[in-house]
């Protein structure tokens, strides 16, 4: 590991907008769960989750656009997290912060009703076969999802993958979710949604290379098959 990026690791344990998870056990709870609003943010505002958020480009976005939300991106990877928690403070951001951990924990680090929407963003696709129970839109992960999500609450997927979109797609028609928005080429639109013009770092790479994005929103039902 490089010089620069045990240094960014040893920084973002500092951050004061980054709650490290990464030795986190399940069987307990963080001393956060159900009590974000309140112990971190210090409102009642809803809450919204990057996933796999990476540098956290959607999360800073998002919450420089809404300060009357709160934001949360989530990310193992200390060294991404650095660039997005910095990026939180040098804009002077109070409404989102970063959790390093692992997504199958999630539902010890939040309690029932507590998030009110999800965007996945360009997360890896595990084109395997063998490995699609780690795709974020697996049963498996919606499951983790629907214990922490408000009742109305939703989740987006923005991808260049068209195997995970299909495979997403898939997972919606078999459970019957409720599909918001689908969008098979997010730029092909005439006028491409406010929100869908945030773009990653991995976004403007895909993008370089003329990758079709994808993006589909849906609600999560009470049926989950596998």
């Amino acid at each position: 590991m490089g010089k620069e990026k045990l240094k960014r690791y040893r920084e973002v344990a500092e951050f004061d907008n980054v709650i490290d998870f990464s030795g986190f056990r399940p069987g307990s709870e963080a001393d956060q769960t159900g009590r974000w609003s309140e112990k971190v943010f210090g409102n009642s505002n809803p809450i919204t989750l990057e996933l796999a958020c990476g540098k956290g480009d959607y999360a800073i976005a998002l919450a420089a656009r809404y300060p009357d939300r709160n934001f949360i991106g989530i990310d193992i990877k200390g060294e991404r997290l650095w660039v997005g928690a910095q990026k939180a403070i040098d804009q002077g951001l109070s409404n989102v912060c970063f959790i390093r951990g692992r997504i199958d924990h999630i539902t010890q680090f939040f309690g029932k009703d507590e998030i009110a929407e999800i965007w996945i963003t360009f997360p890896d696709p595990f084109l395997k076969n063998r490995r699609r129970n780690r795709r974020l839109t697996h049963p498996d992960f919606l499951n983790k999802y629907r214990e922490v999500l408000r009742e109305d609450g939703f989740i987006n997927l923005k991808t260049d993958s068209p195997e995970l979109y299909e495979f997403t797609n898939q997972v919606i028609e078999t459970n019957q979710f409720e599909v918001r928005s689908r969008i098979d080429d997010v730029y092909a639109l005439e006028e491409t949604p406010e929100l869908l013009q945030i773009k990653t770092y991995y976004e403007r790479k895909h993008l370089e290379i003329g990758r079709t994005i994808r993006f589909v929103s849906f609600c999560i039902g009470q049926k989950l098959a596998k």
